[in-house]
């Protein structure tokens, strides 16, 4: 590991200017490559204390043994000069977009005497136009077969071009009519290339011009009386509109556009891309990158942006990028982008209406690539065993932890605090045997006293339970309750109908969702209950640190440790399970209401209730007489009702705070809970009243 001050430039060697810079290791390779609109500046933040780098840029510099820098005129010169080394070093320090698969499509061969249409992957070649990516090749020639009966292109190979004019017989698609033929000269070289232009003026959206034609033809056809060739247009035009349904209308503007969005976490992002041509959908593609650096979403959007056009010209970048955030800066982006088109790009955050609606669609489509991504990774039994083995040697486990627990606190600014356990076994979540723990012993936000009642409760259960099926030879439980008379003690830990007691197996690993104060908190239960063999470990959310009970430094896993990866994916599966079990918590709280108390009486009969009076108001001061008058109420539930509501106080009305005035509650408007919705000012709702 180097010294990054052992290959510091002296100061004032670095310019103040635009320029790109490379890291090099010690046999020279280049290992990470940037740009920056001033090299000195930029540079000086990778040569401070090595304590408050990020643990990603930490690693680069020390795994480099020395910077070189080349100094350009403008940003947008830089940013052509880093995406160039990029494709030439192939940096491991950088980010990479990997396909998780070759996408196909459409191309049409315009570098040849006779254009063909065909399937295309790989790289892009110059003279060749392309349309897609799509998803699957057979879309692409079920669009071709509709499209070759109005635009008879050449789709045949070479060989098979080359012997037909040989032979002096065309293909079967050339008798049927979906080939020009212009093997056997049924048309010239500029006829069927003019053909071949009109299929690529179709695919890039100007549909409405040649179906007004064919609509055209098809008529003077009629009114001569040439029925039959009225019938083939006809069919042509249903050809025509086939293909453009395939593909529904999602920007009424008939907007070329595409649109690009990122889901990411701390290690990992997934980059979904829409491209929409004429308003409509005509290609889909996506990547998945490693987070080898600290990098922000715009910078993310940034090199997603270089990939994708880096090598593109003309029509091939759209008039239109809509991103989920903007490069900083963004004027060299922009710039550059208006470079490789040759007209202006306009790049932007979409703030409203179809488009906005479009980069959600987009959004959750990256949100469920990186998902698709982690589940197959995770169910990779191999890289399971890597990953937990890689976890008992980096907290010195005797073995890998089959049984891991992860702990998480949740709460809104004090209130509903609650916490949840979440379970893997052998790297797999165990979702029977989740808990969830409401806090107790105390009230308000206090994450680490909140930590240490979960611990405590959750082994207290572990060893009662222990307790009570003989594994301790004290009968008397950690409660001080002692064993039923007649009671058979044995070793079983699953109930009469074989499911698991619950608490009954213990975890070789406790991970909690916090630093060292939540680490030592965890610590502490397990030490005051007397357990010394389950080992305590924490991650922290900001630089993904692994602390350990009494450890003054964090443990910092490899990047592409499948060990960080695994504790990552814990923690995450813990937080959501809580955050959910807090809101589902608030929202009772807020729909709480004196119905909820009466015993037997279920949600139609409160809705009922409110539906017949209008309001819990006027329900409270009804008699036992008019409760009974509600379908379904008898007397005895009625005078359970009137009890009930008798002994809850009233809400408190509110009050207009700029006037002093009580406001009414509003005949016939209820919240789910049962109490009032209050709409309107009190002019307003004074003029409702009856």
């Amino acid at each position: 590991m180097a010294d990054p001050s052992s290959y510091r430039p002296k100061p004032g060697e670095i310019p103040d200017s635009p320029g790109v810079y490379r890291f090099r290791d010690e046999h020279r390779r280049v290992i990470y490559v940037g740009k920056a609109k001033s090299l000195r500046q930029r540079l000086a933040n990778y040569f401070q204390d090595l304590a408050g780098l990020h643990p990603r840029t930490r690693s680069m510099v020390t795994t480099a043994a020395s910077v070189e820098w080349t100094v350009v005129s403008t940003e947008v010169e830089a940013l052509q000069l880093e995406y160039s080394w990029i494709k030439e070093y192939d940096p491991r320090f950088n980010v990479k977009y990997r396909d998780d698969k070759s996408y196909p499509y459409l191309a049409v061969t315009m570098n040849e005497e006779f254009p063909r249409v065909q399937v295309m992957r790989g790289h892009k070649k110059k003279g060749v136009r392309y349309f897609g990516p799509y998803a699957h090749a057979w879309a692409i020639r079920d669009t071709v077969d509709l499209l070759l009966r109005v635009f008879p292109v050449r789709t045949c190979s070479a060989g098979v071009f080359k012997n037909a004019a040989r032979t002096g017989r065309p293909c079967l698609l050339g008798y049927i009519d979906k080939c020009s033929a212009p093997c056997v000269d049924r048309v010239s070289a500029e006829e069927h290339r003019e053909l071949a232009d009109e299929f690529c003026d179709f695919m890039t959206g100007r549909t409405n011009t040649y179906i007004r034609r064919l609509e055209q033809q098809m008529g003077e056809a009629a009114e001569e009386m040439e029925y039959e060739r009225a019938a083939r247009l006809r069919d042509d035009i249903e050809a025509l509109k086939k293909a453009m349904e395939k593909n529904a209308v999602v920007l009424a503007d008939a907007t070329d556009a595409d649109l690009i969005a990122v889901a990411e976490d701390e290690l990992e992002a997934a980059v979904q891309i829409f491209h929409v041509r004429g308003g409509r959908v005509r290609g889909q593609r996506g990547w998945v990158t490693d987070k080898v650096e600290e990098i922000t979403t715009g910078a993310l959007v940034e090199h997603a942006l270089q990939q994708l056009y880096g090598e593109e010209t003309g029509d091939a970048v759209p008039k239109e990028v809509l991103v989920p955030a903007l490069p900083d800066p963004v004027e060299p982006v922009q710039e550059w982008l208006t470079g490789r088109r040759g007209s202006g790009v306009s790049l932007r955050i979409p703030q409203r209406g179809d488009k906005k609606a479009l980069m959600e669609t987009v959004q959750r489509n990256a949100q469920q690539a990186l998902v698709l991504h982690k589940t197959k990774r995770a169910s990779d039994l191999t890289t399971r065993s890597r990953a937990l083995e890689e976890i008992a040697d980096a907290i010195d486990l005797d073995s890998a932890p089959l049984r891991i627990e992860c702990y998480d606190i949740s709460h809104l600014q004090g209130d509903d605090v609650v916490a949840s356990m979440v379970v893997f076994e052998d790297g797999l979540a165990r979702k029977s045997e989740y808990r969830r723990f409401q806090i107790k012993g105390f009230a308000g936000q206090d994450d680490v006293r909140s930590m240490h009642e979960v611990i405590t409760r959750r082994f207290r259960r572990y060893l009662a339970e222990k307790e009570r099926t003989g594994e301790w030879a004290d009968e008397t439980t950690q409660d001080g309750e002692t064993a039923e008379s007649g009671e058979t003690i044995g070793t079983s830990l699953t109930e009469d109908d074989g499911r698991p007691k619950k608490f009954a197996y213990p975890p070789q690993l406790v991970v909690v969702d916090g630093g060292a104060p939540q680490v030592a908190a965890a610590r502490r239960a397990l030490d005051d209950l007397g357990i010394d063999d389950i080992a305590v470990c924490g991650l922290a959310k900001r630089l993904e640190e692994v602390w350990l009970p009494g450890d003054d430094d964090p443990v910092v896993l490899p990047r592409t440790s499948e060990g960080l990866y695994l504790l990552q994916r814990v923690r995450d599966e813990a937080h959501r399970f809580a955050i959910t079990y807090q809101r589902t918590k608030r929202s009772k709280r807020f729909r709480a209401s004196p119905l909820d108390d009466v015993p037997g009486l279920g949600d139609t009969r409160k809705q009922a209730l409110l539906k017949y009076f209008g309001s819990l108001k006027k329900l409270r001061s009804a008699t036992i007489d008019q409760i009974c008058e509600v379908p379904g109420i008898g007397r005895k539930t009625a005078e359970t009702i009137a009890a009930a509501l008798a002994q809850a106080a009233p809400a408190t009305p509110a009050v207009n705070t700029a006037t002093g005035e009580i406001m009414e509650e509003e005949p016939g408007t209820m919240g789910a809970g049962g109490e009032p919705v209050r709409t309107g000012a009190p002019d307003e709702r004074r003029g409702q009243e009856t």
